[in-house]
């Protein structure tokens, strides 16, 4: 019982701290599809690879020093960097998941890309949740 709990305070502390990478992921898509980009390509396959690249640094940085953190012993610039490239290696698989449902969202309803971004960012945060946990976050 006490490691089901451990997991839903990590679960809650993950949440949080991925609301830090929504607000980034949706701010720079935001940005980028009002000011920077104005087709199809630019809006629903540009923007949101920045965007989601923007908000791993953010969302790796909560993990490794704030919801992880206590797993992390020594912290170092090189274990820093090293977890970093598994992070993003893992985000990037996310990353296809989420665009995934983006682009079926918006087939199937018709919303703006920010919208659809947030649906998507829901499946596939549960996907990302279990890799910080038990791959490159793992208990050792």
């Amino acid at each position: 019982m006490g490691r089901a709990i451990e997991i839903i305070k990590k679960f809650f502390k993950f949440v949080l701290a991925e609301g830090l990478g929504t607000v980034v992921d949706t701010a720079v898509l935001w940005l980028l599809s009002h000011f920077a980009f104005q087709k199809y390509a630019g809006d629903y396959l540009i923007a949101p690879v920045i965007s989601f690249e923007c908000a791993v640094f953010t969302n790796y940085c909560t993990a490794f020093f704030y919801v992880w953190g206590d797993r992390i012993k020594p912290r170092t610039f090189r274990r820093f960097l090293g977890k970093y490239v598994f992070y993003n290696l893992s985000s990037s698989g996310v990353f296809l998941i989420k665009m995934c449902f983006l682009l079926l969202f918006e087939r199937l309803f018709g919303w703006d890309v920010v919208i659809c971004n947030l649906a998507a960012l829901c499946v596939s945060g549960l996907v990302n949740f279990g890799m910080g946990e038990w791959v490159i976050f793992r208990r050792r």
